[in-house]
Order: C-alpha cells, then sequence, then structure tokens
C-alpha cells in the first residue's frame, strides 16, 4: 500500500497494491494497522454507497462537529473526479481544493480528514462510490458550499451538471463561517 501526500494536512491519497491474474484482481480496501500507521486513526462507524449517472455533481458536503465524519472514499465501478475543500479555519490550505480522478481501474482512494468539504462528479454511467464514515449521519449538523463557488476555482470539467434540490441552493463561501 503505497501513502501519497497530498499538500494537505491529514489528507491522503492511498494507492493499494493490487493483484492480477486470469480470474481478475484482489486488492486490501482497508487493513487498520497500515492505516495506523500511515497516521490514519479514525475507528469507521457507517459505511455508504451511492449510484450515479454520468454528469451528476454531489457536494460539498460536510458534518460539523460534534459529529464531523472523516471519510475513506472509493469507487468501486466507474470514476469520478473526486474534491475537497478544506474548511479548517487554522490550517494553512483554509479554503483551497484538492481534486483527483478515482476510478475503478486506478483503484485509488483517497482518506479525508475532518474539517473538508466533500463532492464528486460522475465521469461514467452507473458509477458505484463508496464512502467509510467516522461518525453516523446526523442531518442537524449537515453543511454544504456552492460546489461551482469562483472562490475555489474548481474546473469541474462541466457547465451543467444534475444537482440535488440542497446543492443548487448552499452558501457562497464568502459568506461561510466554519465550524472547524
Amino acid at each position: 500500500m503505497e501513502i501519497i501526500e497530498t499538500g494537505f494536512d491529514g489528507l491522503i491519497l492511498i494507492n493499494p497494491r493490487v493483484f492480477k491474474d486470469n480470474r481478475g484482481y484482489f486488492f486490501e480496501s482497508y487493513n487498520q494497522q497500515k492505516f495506523l500507521e500511515a497516521g490514519i486513526v479514525d475507528e469507521f462507524t457507517q459505511d455508504n454507497q451511492s449510484l450515479s449517472s454520468k454528469g451528476i455533481v454531489r457536494g460539498l458536503h460536510f458534518q460539523a462537529p460534534p459529529h464531523a465524519q472523516s471519510k475513506l472514499v472509493r469507487v468501486i465501478k466507474g470514476a469520478v473526479l473526486d474534491v475537497v475543500v478544506d474548511i479548517r479555519k487554522s490550517s494553512r490550505t483554509y479554503g483551497k481544493h484538492y481534486a483527483v480522478e478515482l476510478t475503478e481501474a486506478n483503484f485509488l482512494m483517497l482518506y479525508i480528514p475532518k474539517g473538508f468539504a466533500h463532492g464528486f462528479r460522475t465521469l461514467e454511467d452507473n458509477t458505484i462510490f463508496s464512502y467509510k464514515c467516522s461518525d453516523v449521519y446526523h442531518p442537524e449538523t449537515e453543511g454544504g458550499l456552492k460546489w461551482n463557488d469562483p472562490e475555489f476555482k474548481i474546473d469541474w470539467q462541466i457547465e451543467d451538471p444534475i444537482l440535488s434540490d440542497k446543492d443548487k441552493f448552499y452558501e457562497s463561501f464568502n459568506l461561510f463561517i466554519s465550524p472547524f
């Protein structure tokens, strides 16, 4: 398992060792000991999975304290442009974003610590996305930021995505008061 630094404190890209042969492939998608060695100390308490068509944007979402979530995300089928924004006020990368393609072919996983807003754009139809979360869902602490806020300068490579109703109306970063 290769641990790849991203330039954001605590945000880690994980490239698992994949064993392929004529039967298919095998890899460890989670190994508590190896994750502890990489500095990932979260206990994951909920797994989520979504199915999306091409051209969907989900996010940018977070849960505020006391129910903030760290996440370990990956693509099971298809491909996404995965995006996080650092919303930790004391961070040197506050308000900056990180983007990476996660695909069924590259097997990459992204560990997202508490204090990041997270979203993704689907690049293929029938994309299955998996999240391991360090806290269960609490709707009363759910928050979000405007997916296409010009402050972030995120190149989503799409002009008119399909959005949920709530994702259409999240606030701009210049009005945002971070709970982190």
